[in-house]
Formats: C-alpha cells, structure tokens, sequence
C-alpha cells in the first residue's frame, strides 16, 4: 500500500484530535492537512520505528500547538469555564473537603484504558467539556504542555489554570462514571 493511501486511512482519526484541542473545523482541517504534507514531504524520517498512527501524531501535536499560539488571539473567550464550578464542587465534596460520596469502583483501569470503546467514551466526555475547560485540559494532558507554557498562551494565571484543570478532572470524572464504569450510587440504593 502506499505512503499516500496509509497516510489516507488516519486521516478521520488526525482530524477527530485536531477538533478536540482547536475546537475550530476550519483550524482543525489546516492542521490536518500541514501534519500530512509534512509527512508526505519527509516519509524518510518516518523509518518504521513506531506505528504510523503514533508518528502522525506526534507531527499533529506540534502543528495543533502551532495553531493555537498562531490564532491565540482569534479565540474569543466563553465564559462558560467558571459557570457551574460551584455546584459541581458542591456535588463532589461535602464538608471538610472530603468527597460527598466514594468515587464508583472502576474496575480494572488497566484492562479498560487498553480498550479502544473507552477511549471514544472519553473523547466523547472530552468533548462535552466547555470550549475554554477543554482546550486547557487538552493542552496540559494530551499536548503536554508545561504549565508554565499554557498561563503564558492562554494569558492565565497559575491558579486559574489549576481550578480548571480541577474541575475538568471531575467532570470527565463524572462523564466516564455516569457512560463508562455506571453510576454505582445509583444501582446501591436499589
């Protein structure tokens, strides 16, 4: 099969990571669209030494990173980041700051996070999270972009950043319990 046809079959898999972290179509099909001419224009570097998928993502990475500090100043701020953080604080954690009620049994994470149904379950949750929430978490977890990097690009400030980390945390903690692992809480009390 040739370079062009593989590079072809990754393509929908390049775009669905772009849309994640740019939130854009238009941004997210440029960068789509250089992490392919860049490996068409150099399939030597390539060589075999890890799977395709893993080596076009690794060059995505670096044109999404690109993108994001290129048009940093497109992106129009959604406030919807700080919306609702209290009530999904409250729901979490009672007093003391202790939680409310024990995280649902998860199983067997291991034998889970190889599974690739849950990995689409969790680009769903991903997805679902507010523009701003998910581009920081995005950046710190999928990108991983130094903290230091993300305050800087995004014009935050430390703690900013870790409240939305935070709470991008519980709500793909809440995502994934209530689509993934079940909502034990529920089926205990029946």
């Amino acid at each position: 099969m040739s370079i062009e046809n593989q590079l072809a079959e990754h393509r929908s898999y390049l775009l669905r990571f772009a849309r994640l972290q740019l939130r854009n179509d238009a941004w997210a099909e440029d960068a789509v669209s250089e992490t392919l001419l860049a490996a068409l224009s150099s399939p030597q570097s390539f060589a075999n030494r890890s799977q395709l998928k893993t080596w076009l993502v690794g060059i995505l990475k670096h044109k999404v990173v690109d993108a994001l500090r290129q048009r940093s100043r497109e992106v129009s701020y959604d406030g919807d980041a700080a919306d609702g953080g209290e009530e999904l604080d409250a729901l979490v954690f009672g007093q003391g700051d202790h939680f409310a009620s024990q995280p649902a049994d998860w199983g067997n994470p291991e034998q889970d996070l190889s599974s690739r149904q849950f990995f689409l379950v969790l680009e769903a949750c991903a997805e679902k999270l507010p523009a701003a929430m998910g581009r920081v978490f995005l950046m710190r977890e999928w990108l991983e972009l130094s903290s230091e990097e993300i305050c800087k690009e995004l014009k935050l400030t430390s703690t900013n950043l870790y409240v939305q980390l935070h709470r991008a945390r519980l709500r793909l903690r809440e995502c994934l319990e209530l689509n993934w692992f079940g909502d034990t809480r529920t089926t205990a009390s029946t």
